[in-house]
């Protein structure tokens, strides 16, 4: 049951909910009305209730700039009002703080670092303008939080937007000794439970796409079977250099460093993966090019196209299978088949790159790659 409390500005009609509030007494004079009601045009309650707090802090910053402005009128002699035009302020944009941020911390960060900041502050440039730093309040967060919901970002996308610009904001804060709020730090971003799942392919699936992939055999169906048996994710299998495929060991693996064109995402993504089934296929396939890159297409010396390669592969994977599978959906499902031959977590984790969850499994080397391959070979 939910709380009466909280929803008590929505009611129900017809199964859709409405938002309802008095206007204060002090102001009745700015409105036609004593009461705002509309529709919330959703029947989700949980939405329902997201929504009345947004409006409902809307009207209280309205309600409170007419009193503000009231109170002005009465008391003009007494009252210095500090407001600020962006001009005044010795901060610097947001734009340029960017750059600051990138001199600062963009040290050995990959495409994906410089990508989603600069989109981030893209956006709030969109949103609110390109203002000193320091003048962006609590507010403007707040209208900038909105802003991306209705862009159609889920709950998860919106916190990782404004954590970077509330990095961004605090270091150049730091930087050039501005002791003042960031507008950004505490914004409320509510939990709607509206992430996508990325599913796990299915083996049968797996086995069709394989098949395809022996049967077109070209480098873009060599990248897939070596993506879909190493569990690697796509821009560390696309930034492979010739020289990481080591073929003539016993035991045949992918040497994986990071690279000046591509870093990986995070210091356990750098390792050793056995080639087993169909990805020593496609490693076979590849050091029989002789070229420097394993992918030339979609990588050069200083970057590695990662979306290009992702939008054409998934393209072709869902005509063959299910719209609901992406090329990452071989990562979930190499996860699921090694967990299905009974592999201890912590050389799943090994084999697929993924954070180590105990203090204790960063001791050591690992396992070897013949124990790793072991296990490989029954998926």
């Amino acid at each position: 049951m939910v709380d009466k409390l909280k929803c008590k500005y929505i009611y129900k009609k017809r199964n859709v909910y409405y938002f309802s509030r008095h206007v204060p007494q002090d102001l009745l004079s700015y409105y036609n009305r004593k009461r705002i009601v509309f529709s919330l045009k959703t029947r989700s309650i949980n939405h329902a209730l997201y929504l009345s707090k947004s409006y409902s802090q809307h009207l209280e910053d309205k309600w409170l700039s007419f009193r503000v402005n009231k109170f002005k009128s009465i008391y003009p002699s007494y009252v210095r009002f500090d407001q600020r035009h962006p001009q005044q302020s010795n901060a610097p944009l947001l734009s340029s703080s960017l750059k600051v941020y990138f001199k600062l911390k963009g040290a050995g960060k990959g495409d994906i670092f410089f990508r989603a900041s600069e989109r981030a502050v893209r956006n709030v440039t969109e949103c609110l303008g390109d203002r000193p730093i320091n003048l962006y309040s609590t507010i403007d967060a707040a209208t900038f939080r909105d802003y991306l919901f209705k862009k159609g970002l889920v709950s998860s996308s919106v916190k990782r937007v404004f954590a970077i610009v509330r990095a961004i904001i605090n270091l150049v804060m730091l930087e050039y000794g501005i002791d003042q709020k960031n507008g950004f730090a505490k914004t409320f971003i509510p939990d709607l439970n509206d992430s996508i799942k990325r599913n796990s392919i299915p083996l049968q699936d797996i086995r069709i796409i394989q098949k395809e992939c022996i049967k077109i055999n070209d480098e873009s169906r060599w990248l897939i079977a070596l993506i879909s048996d190493t569990g690697m994710r796509l821009s560390e299998a696309l930034g492979l250099a010739s020289e990481d495929i080591v073929l003539h060991e016993k035991i045949p693996f992918i040497d994986l460093r990071p690279k000046p064109w591509r870093q990986l995402k995070t210091n356990s993504s750098e390792r050793q993966i056995p080639l087993v089934g169909y990805s020593l296929w496609a490693a076979k396939n590849i050091i029989k090019q002789n070229r420097k890159f394993a992918f030339p297409k979609y990588v050069n010396q200083v970057s590695c196209n990662t979306n290009s390669a992702s939008a054409a592969l998934n393209k072709w994977m869902q005509i063959r299978i299910s719209n609901n599978y992406v090329i990452h959906s071989f990562r979930h499902a190499f996860r699921d088949r090694m967990r299905n031959v009974k592999c201890p977590t912590e050389l799943i984790d090994q084999a697929g790159g993924w954070s180590s969850q105990h203090i204790g499994q960063i001791y050591g080397d690992g396992y070897s790659l013949k124990i790793l391959k072991n296990f490989m070979d029954k998926i």
